[in-house]
């Protein structure tokens, strides 16, 4: 996986400064993980082509995570595009893209197919050929999701050492032996499958905790994850102020990344009342090491 930070810092945007939105590439698709202002212009500028990406996934509807949305899809419909494009996001998103559309006279060029997300629990939203998504509530002012982004299991791989041994297995053999399958002989031989292939490359994972209170319930949704993106808005010592407005602190932030066993934490949405991130960076590395600050342009492959 690839991901690309396109925006990372709270509500107000400045020149060097974009609200939330992500790029995560799946083997070699790209996904939109929340559509902060400014969002087509980041793809451009670090090279997230377009046509390459076919899902967006809205955590809720607050306009730092969503304000951007509107002139990519209108931006697409200018270069015509023709792929279909997948829309995750709150029910409430359907009809606000329609009354835009509607009163900016846009008529897309493409499909556009809008999936709502919404409810409690941990569920699958998206089933892909290489990959799966899944949804799960945050503790938000407004109905807030966050999404764990799993690979499927590849295929294994061929040991061509091992199968040279056994004139028999033909290439016509191959595709069941990537699938798993033991080798039966002419004679009623059975050659196990682990003789004949190696294990694939571990399947990983990413979690995206977008704006939320510290909330231990969404730890076993997003346990192992090999990265966790999870927001904190503030220092400890404003740690009222998010309890207030139902965000985390950085200290929280890596409670959760400790509790769940994450590879690696990546905390971000930074208030702009800390002039340096850097005391947000120390508050969570006090609890989880291997913690990172988000930047515009922070690239994470895993």
């Amino acid at each position: 996986m690839e991901l690309r930070i396109l925006g990372c810092h709270s509500a107000t945007p400045k020149p060097d400064e974009y609200p939330t939105s992500q790029a995560l590439a799946v083997k070699n698709r790209w996904l939109i993980i929340d559509s902060g202002e400014g969002m087509q212009m980041q793809l451009r500028r670090y090279g997230v082509k377009f046509g390459r990406i076919k899902h967006i996934f809205i955590s809720h509807l607050h306009g730092d995570h969503v304000y951007g949305l509107f002139g990519f899809l209108s931006t697409l419909r200018l270069l015509n595009r023709q792929t279909e494009m997948y829309l995750f996001g709150p029910p409430e998103l359907k009809p606000l893209l329609d009354t835009v559309f509607k009163h900016t006279q846009v008529e897309l060029t493409f499909p556009l197919h809008f999936r709502p997300v919404e409810g409690d629990g941990f569920r699958r939203i998206s089933d892909e050929k290489d990959f799966e998504v899944y949804a799960f509530p945050l503790k938000h002012r407004i109905e807030t999701h966050g999404f764990l982004v799993k690979e499927k299991p590849a295929p294994r791989k061929l040991n061509m050492d091992a199968i040279r041994l056994y004139p028999e297995i033909g290439i016509w053999a191959y595709h069941n032996l990537k699938a798993g399958k033991d080798f039966v002989t002419e004679d009623g031989r059975v050659i196990p499958n682990e003789e004949l292939t190696l294990p694939p490359p571990r399947p990983r994972s990413y979690a995206y905790c977008s704006d939320t209170a510290y909330d231990p319930s969404i730890v076993p949704y997003i346990r192992g994850a090999d990265v966790l993106y999870h927001e904190a808005t503030f220092a400890e010592a404003d740690r009222d102020l998010a309890a207030l407005t139902l965000h985390s602190t950085a200290r929280q932030a890596a409670e959760i990344a400790r509790e769940a066993g994450v590879g690696k934490l990546i905390i971000g949405h930074f208030s702009s009342r800390y002039k340096d991130p850097q005391l947000l960076l120390r508050e969570a590395q006090e609890v989880f090491p291997d913690t990172e600050l988000a930047y515009e342009g922070k690239q994470v492959i895993f």
